[in-house]
């Protein structure tokens, strides 16, 4: 039983870090590079699940994928999904509440990476993606 329960944890674990990864390492790199409009806006939609009570969230998360809720009802008639009180709800419920701390790490670990760096990658030859890839990204590793 305890061995369930550790890779159960370890399984909503996983599956909440690989879904939120890319999408914070996205918003992270935007919030903390870019400057674009809506900068606040989005700072403040990032920081809500913080600032919200956790039985809020609980209740919004099931109001939307209830069997009555929009998301819920098209996930059952497209797809014969049902992920109310499943380990997939876990993970999306422990993924949205664990997103905003991963967006603020993210923030802070790209403001140690020397912009000049990047430019100079950009200077020889490399393109925006393979900059990101081979040298903001391991540049920002360590926080």
């Amino acid at each position: 039983m305890i061995v369930d329960i550790t890779l159960l944890t370890l399984k909503v674990a996983f599956v909440a870090t690989l879904v939120n990864f890319p999408l914070a390492l996205y918003v992270g790199w935007l919030l903390g590079r870019k400057n674009i409009k809506g900068t606040l806006f989005l700072e403040v939609l990032v920081t809500l699940p913080l600032a919200l009570p956790p039985v809020v969230i609980g209740y919004g998360l099931l109001l939307a994928f209830g069997d009555r809720g929009p998301i819920g009802a098209f996930l059952e008639k497209a797809f014969g999904m049902d992920i109310i009180f499943t380990w997939v709800a876990a993970s999306l419920a422990a993924a949205i509440v664990s997103f905003p701390l991963m967006v603020r790490s993210i923030i802070v670990a790209m403001a140690n990476v020397d912009e000049k760096l990047e430019r100079s990658a950009r200077v020889l030859g490399a393109g925006p993606i393979r900059t990101f890839v081979t040298v903001t990204l391991p540049l920002s590793y360590q926080g």
